[in-house]
């Protein structure tokens, strides 16, 4: 069957962070929140009476008219912090796609589309409309949901002016350690303002490990002893530290895309460039493929256009692209094969100075709380570097070795001025618990790269299984053209059988 494209930004990493499907707004409420928990991972199996209603759609353009109308929309109250279950609430807005077969109906599938920052109430939609297999929809009912600080949940912010949020969530190309203590300065400016933000006060329970409790609570809401997920990019990282901490609460867990077992800390922010460098040559021999562009005839030609470019942008902005935007958006839209052309188009107008193509750059106006969110979980979930000196030295390495995107996937950002207000460590992945995950990748995703997937892979040991696509772009089940990948997960999650030993699926023509 010819999949659908879905044209998806899941991880949100640097000049937008783009919505996976369209807004949708609860109109409707939960009764009282269940029996407070006994301990921080520890949630009440009494479920909640969940009073589903329909979804009040921001865009009414949402992929999938059909599935689009059968989306139900509800909210949970959940604690602010789990240490203290009966004291101060916050919303989380969640969203059913319910099974059309309740006679095949096995639980719940939760998803999350990646970010963090990233709204999610949309996201079965999305999923039904790019190719989520009939079975998978008759086995589950499909959940979405806008985590903790995000979206239609209680959301944060840090006050982002517009030029804030046009210079997107990663720092500016640094070519000396001049230019890394220059963008320290803007970098301790959003800090404080997300320090002193109406907000303020989520920033401590605003992290990975509470999301992961939040989502046991929409569990314990729905009536279900266990649930199953599927998640990509950042939303890897979330359902293993959900499986980690409610192992006994995990029925079929699909992680794509994978992150390490870190998160999205320093090491998988420096890992972008490394993601930017495995993938380009995917763009270049499409680029040289397709000589109208003018781009060059050869890949070879097509990088150096690339570095061409970059360097007369930083001496001259075109038409209010310079090097950084530039960098950022060729990055973001090396996610998906389909953006390939209009990559090449806008590398065609700002060579020739032509009009740009549509939403080039794209429009920042609504991302404040998207950007905002991102670095809460971010900067909240680790400790990052406080020294500018460290991300001088890491400018420094990653600039020799990954020259397109290392002088700004290295550099410095908000986190390095974060509050000093730790709750709790991080959630340590390991080899504990059922072997029911499934980890599905590509080997040349730009976002999260393999390298990243192979730690995660190690440390889950007998927990998981991982199937590598020979294919680039972010973003596996169902988007991508990869048969062999695509039907070891509907597998999985139809019939719980994974590959018996990790399975590498050679590459398949697109169609």
């Amino acid at each position: 069957m010819r999949r659908r494209t879905l044209s998806l930004t899941l991880a949100a990493t640097t000049v937008t962070a783009s919505a996976v499907a369209a807004s949708v707004l609860p109109d409707v409420s939960v009764a009282t929140p269940g029996t407070a928990a006994t301990t921080p991972d520890t949630v009440a199996t009494t479920p909640d009476t969940v009073r589903w209603g329909p979804c009040s759609e921001k865009n009414a353009a949402s992929p999938g008219e059909a599935a689009s109308s059968r989306l139900e929309c509800s909210t949970l109250e959940v604690p602010l912090d789990y240490r203290n279950p009966d004291g101060r609430q916050i919303d989380v807005a969640i969203s059913r796609l319910a099974s059309g077969k309740p006679s095949q109906r096995r639980g719940v599938l939760l998803t999350n589309p990646g970010g963090p920052g990233i709204s999610g109430l949309g996201y079965p939609v999305a999923l039904a409309a790019s190719g989520l297999p009939q079975d998978v929809l008759d086995s589950y009912d499909v959940i979405g949901f806008d985590p903790r600080g995000t979206g239609r949940s209680t959301p944060v912010t840090c006050d982002l002016t517009q030029a804030q949020r046009n210079r997107g969530n990663l720092p500016p190309y640094a070519h000396t350690a001049a230019d890394v203590a220059r963008e320290a300065g803007n970098a301790r400016t959003v800090a404080g303002q997300c320090a002193t933000s109406r907000t303020a006060w989520m920033l401590p329970h605003t992290t990975t490990a509470n999301t992961a409790r939040d989502m046991d609570r929409i569990r314990a809401a729905l009536g279900e002893p266990k649930l199953s997920y599927l998640g990509g990019s950042y939303g890897s990282y979330l359902g293993a530290v959900y499986t980690t901490m409610f192992p006994k609460r995990s029925d079929r867990i699909v992680l794509d895309s994978n992150l390490g077992p870190g998160g999205y800390d320093l090491t998988a922010t420096r890992l972008l460039a490394r993601g930017m460098e495995e993938r380009f040559p995917d763009f270049a021999a499409f680029a040289a493929a397709h000589p109208e562009y003018g781009l060059g005839t050869t890949p070879e030609q097509v990088t150096g256009k690339y570095f061409e470019l970059a360097k007369r942008l930083e001496a001259k902005p075109v038409q209010g692209v310079d090097a950084t935007l530039f960098r950022g958006l060729t990055f973001d839209r090396l996610y998906s094969d389909a953006s390939m052309p209009l990559v090449a188009a806008m590398w065609q107008a700002l060579d020739k100075d032509i009009p740009l193509p549509p939403d080039t750059p794209p429009a920042m106006e609504g991302m404040e709380n998207s950007m905002a969110a991102r670095w809460y979980v971010i900067c909240g979930d680790t400790r990052w570097p406080g020294t500018v000196r460290e991300y001088q030295r890491n400018v420094a390495v990653d600039r020799v070795r990954y020259p397109m995107l290392g002088g700004s996937a290295a550099g410095i950002g908000p986190c390095a001025f974060w509050p000093d207000k730790w709750v709790e460590p991080p959630v340590p992945i390991g080899d504990r618990g059922p072997s029911n995950v499934l980890m599905v990748q590509n080997e040349r995703d730009p976002g999260t790269p393999l390298a990243g997937a192979q730690e995660l892979r190690r440390a889950f040991g007998k927990r998981a299984t991982m199937v590598t696509a020979d294919q680039g772009g972010h973003g596996v089940y169902p988007f991508g053209p990869n048969s062999c990948a695509n039907d070891a997960v509907t597998t999985f999650l139809t019939t719980g059988q994974r590959p018996p030993q990790d399975l590498a699926c050679a590459a398949e023509p697109s169609e």
